[in-house]
């Protein structure tokens, strides 16, 4: 075979000289095109999956997924319901995975008959599903769980959701009654909050956010692994300390943060804050560690200030600061 033809037979010459330049720009470019939409598809995915690190994998899968398919079609299909059919399937697979369940079809056993009762226009439907806890939704089927969320936590109409979830509009209000009669049940069984006794996080996690508000770069690149990976979410990856050793240097230009211990949605996590400090976080930052407390894998979700919108942060060893992020 030509040495110089690739192996299905194009011609290398035929190849951009800047492949990687020319599929990054279109991937920057479909980005900016679904910008306005990834808020409303986490807030989405995190009750689909009870997590707000899961609902962001679970949206980064969806725009991967979506940049595939629109390489494959002719024209854009209605963003916002395409966006939410592919994110739904992703978040009923990560979910199944996850927790090693199967439940029922999104087209099963739908067909209540309309009736007034079943209307969607329900204010204390909406406030109950907003005030839930993310761990509520997981007890509800697939299609109960994202009708409720796309009404009553996102406020979309019956025909949209319809469209988002490739479902008959009958179906959608046979699985929002459904769907609501659930939550209200789970919230009526529920005990009463009980503030949780002040958690402190691991040793390792404290000294590696104390190097990093100290600017001590070379004890923090100290802690890493030889073969650490760094997702800065939405922006690059990078693997090995010599590329991760870039965005450090990036931090150490700023001046807008500061990292404080915390846990949310029972994960160990860096809430970044002003600095001066400030008592809401702005993003995240998630680490995660080998046996021999070196950090293996960082997730910094700087470029996605959404992410903190709806998890439970607690801030370490200090349960009274416990609060919605």
């Amino acid at each position: 075979m030509d040495s110089s033809a690739s192996e299905h037979g194009t011609p290398a010459a035929a190849l951009p000289d800047d492949i990687i330049g020319t599929l990054e720009r279109g991937r920057k470019q479909f980005l900016a095109l679904v910008d306005h939409v990834r808020p409303e598809l986490h807030r989405y995915c995190t009750r689909m999956t009870g997590s707000v690190a899961d609902g962001e994998d679970v949206v980064q899968e969806t725009l991967a997924r979506a940049c595939y398919e629109l390489s494959q079609l002719k024209a854009l299909p209605p963003l916002r319901p395409w966006l939410f059919r592919i994110a739904h399937n992703r978040a009923i697979d990560h979910w199944r995975h996850e927790t090693y369940r199967v439940s029922e079809p999104l087209d099963e056993a739908m067909d209540i008959a309309d009736e007034p009762g079943h209307e969607p226009d329900n204010l204390l439907a909406r406030g109950q599903a907003v005030r839930a806890a993310l761990s509520c939704f997981l007890a509800l089927a697939p299609a109960q769980r994202g009708c409720v969320i796309l009404k009553d936590v996102l406020d979309h109409s019956i025909d949209e959701i319809a469209a988002e979830l490739n479902l008959s509009v009958p179906a959608v209000k046979a699985a929002l009654h459904r769907g609501r009669a659930a939550l209200q049940r789970l919230n009526e069984e529920a005990p009463p909050p009980v503030a949780p006794p002040a958690r402190e996080v691991s040793p390792a996690l404290k000294r590696y956010a104390s190097l990093f508000n100290a600017h001590d770069w070379d004890g923090v690149r100290a802690m890493l692994a030889d073969d650490v990976r760094l997702d800065l979410v939405s922006q690059r990856k990078a693997a090995g300390r010599r590329d991760v050793g870039i965005y450090f240097s990036n931090y150490d230009r700023s001046t807008d943060w500061h990292l404080v211990p915390a846990w949310l949605d029972g994960r160990e996590v860096l809430a970044v804050l002003t600095d001066p400090p400030a008592s809401r976080p702005r993003y995240f930052i998630e680490l995660a560690w080998a046996d021999d407390d070196r950090v293996v894998a960082i997730r910094d979700f700087r470029y996605v200030p959404y992410i903190v919108q709806d998890g439970l942060l607690e801030f370490a060893g200090s349960a009274e600061q416990r609060h919605r992020a």
